[in-house]
């Protein structure tokens, strides 16, 4: 089985930002490829992220029906909520790695949900927190992750 890879808000806001074609091209390979293997994971926190996002920051946005289907479909990915396992692991990654607290909440994300991959472009490119790996979808095909 393939390993499980963590979507960050980034990357699911480029899959339907049609003012970044290039960056939304690539996003879309991502997202076919995570719909494909099923290996696609996410937060609510993303979730949320991607609404507001999409729905009141992109010009042209999506208009709020696109944006809740969208959602709808992300459910199957089984987000992970933002309990009091994801603030621990955030507080123990924002003291140890001196990252924001919303990226400290994205990354305990990623671990609780056991990826071996976080696809951003917000951080370092192949930064290492444990056992995840960052990786940035508009430097790296999506066929070249280990499986």
């Amino acid at each position: 089985m393939a390993d499980s890879v963590f979507v960050d808000t980034n990357v699911l806001v480029y899959s339907r930002d049609a003012s970044e074609p290039d960056k939304q091209e690539l996003a879309m390979i991502w997202m076919d490829h995570l719909w494909r293997t099923r290996t696609g994971r996410l937060s609510f926190q993303v979730l949320q992220e991607f609404y507001v996002t999409v729905t009141d920051k992109l010009d042209p946005g999506l208009d709020r029906g696109s944006a809740r289907k969208d959602i709808n479909s992300f459910l199957a990915w089984h987000p992970v909520s933002v309990d009091s396992r994801v603030f621990h692991g955030a507080w123990h990654l924002q003291d140890r790695y001196g990252i924001s607290w919303w990226d400290a909440l994205i990354v305990s994300g990623a671990q609780i949900a056991d990826c071996r991959y976080l696809l951003t472009e917000d951080f370092q490119e192949e930064q290492v927190f444990g056992n995840l790996r960052v990786v940035n979808p508009f430097h790296t095909d999506p066929e070249s992750l280990k499986s």
